[in-house]
């Protein structure tokens, strides 16, 4: 048996070509087809150097185990959830690494109907059939098929909104050299906007680095082109574009938290009294616009598996993350980079609000620390002493994921990472910077150190 070393708890990825290579690829190919009993199969590629001849790969052993393979090409991971669901495959296949460094690679597989396949829900069992390479002889060799998704992605985007709700805006388009500006492409004809790109082409050489909006460094590019062109907003992907990233027009850069409300927001202007799924590391503003706008808000544990299994429990027509992850029922309840800025657009539009205003009157009622990660040596010991320390003076505590306080002010989020030995902290408070900022750091000093709870 061959160990392969790439596959995480939702994922594939590795570095390429000494963890992930064509003959890896060949056999995650055919034990995923074998696994699933797949007649046919979606597949698609991102940017990156190394993606065209992993998906042939991948292709292969999809092929030698029987399915029929549905190539889209250059592709988001989106349109591999959206190829699989739309046109009912057994399966998808998007063969990219996202925003890690340019020398690896990766791959996300969905099942029928778009749903995750994850490390409790059969990801560690193709690895085993992979790394085995005892493979079941199939019956026929499956057929491998080119597929245009164009027009229909494109018309399935534009349902979200009601384009007659739409106004001139001027949008600065940040994709970072990765997949997204073909799809700002795709759209441009049907939409009253003017886009000003930057970064647009795909260039799997990440000339101007990694696409990930979340450092800092790569938001310098959208924040200056939004002072130049006198932009409404800017909005930046990472390289698979299944996350969005938003600037108001004075370039200050949204956090996700606050997204999450404006879009509870847009999605109950249409669907009155729906439920709407978020995270628990930061809540208050997301539920107090769920009830606001007469809906209902569910909170479930952090993670795509997670939120996608309880919307489809709960029939809940959206759900997001303050990590930029964007969830929707009518997408297969999966994760989409571009759903959200066309909500959000139509949000200005309609509101006639500028991003910032809409944003600040939120940040004000509840302003936050964002998240801060900090290594630890017990992370477990921490949480406890953390509640042991707050349990008197806490309204309530909660365990969906890791450790929620709440207090008459003030709340709290601490979650261990499942991968390394690190907290990451979330505080709140209700219209209190300082409040928030005198918490956030009393908190920062025992999980360093500094402070003794």
């Amino acid at each position: 048996m061959t160990e392969i070393t790439c596959f995480k708890a939702y994922d594939l990825r590795g570095r390429v070509p000494e963890q992930l290579n064509e003959d890896v690829a060949y056999r995650v190919g055919r034990a995923f087809a074998e696994f699933l009993g797949a007649n046919t199969v979606a597949l698609g590629h991102d940017i990156r150097l190394s993606s065209p001849a992993l998906a042939q790969a991948v292709a292969r052993g999809l092929r030698d185990a029987g399915a029929n393979v549905y190539d889209i090409g250059l592709c988001g991971t989106e349109e591999i959830y959206f190829s699989t669901f739309h046109y009912g495959f057994d399966g998808g296949i998007a063969v990219t690494a996202s925003h890690n460094p340019k020398d690896y690679n990766g791959m996300k597989f969905v099942r029928d109907d778009s749903r995750p396949i994850s490390g409790d829900s059969g990801l560690f069992e193709i690895k085993a059939l992979a790394e085995s390479g005892v493979f079941a002889k199939p019956e026929t060799q499956g057929e491998l098929h080119s597929l245009d998704i164009a027009a229909d992605y494109r018309a399935h985007l534009l349902n979200y909104i009601d384009t007659q709700n739409l106004k001139p805006l001027k949008i600065v388009a940040h994709a970072g050299n990765g997949g997204a500006g073909r799809v700002i492409d795709l759209l441009e004809a049907h939409l009253p906007f003017e886009f000003i790109k930057v970064h647009h082409e795909a260039d799997g050489h990440f000339p101007n680095g990694v696409p990930n909006p979340l450092l800092p460094e790569n938001r310098t590019a959208a924040i200056e082109a939004i002072q130049q062109h006198g932009a409404d907003l800017g909005i930046a992907w990472d390289g698979d574009f299944d996350r969005c990233f938003f600037f108001a027009e004075n370039g200050s850069f949204v956090e996700g938290y606050y997204i999450v409300g404006l879009l509870a927001e847009a999605f109950l202007h249409h669907n009155a009294a729906a439920r709407i799924v978020h995270d628990p590391r930061l809540t208050w503003n997301t539920r107090q616009l769920v009830e606001q706008f007469g809906g209902t808000p569910v909170q479930s544990k952090t993670g795509h598996a997670f939120i996608k299994e309880r919307m489809r429990e709960e029939d809940a027509v959206y759900g997001g993350e303050m990590s930029a992850h964007h969830y929707f029922r009518d997408f297969a309840y999966c994760d989409s980079g571009m759903i959200p800025w066309l909500l959000v657009c139509e949000l200005i539009c309609r509101s006639g609000k500028s991003l910032s205003q809409m944003v600040s009157e939120r940040i004000a009622a509840f302003p936050c620390s964002g998240e801060i990660n900090n290594e630890v040596s017990d992370p477990a010991a921490l949480l406890k002493n953390a509640e042991a320390h707050y349990q008197d003076e806490a309204l309530s505590i909660d365990h969906t994921d890791g450790l929620s306080m709440e207090f008459a002010d003030w709340r709290f989020n601490l979650r261990m990472s499942n991968t390394e030995p690190v907290v990451r902290l979330n505080v709140e408070s209700r219209g209190n910077p300082d409040l928030m900022e005198q918490k956030r750091d009393e908190l920062l000093g025992f999980i360093t150190g500094k402070a003794d709870f």
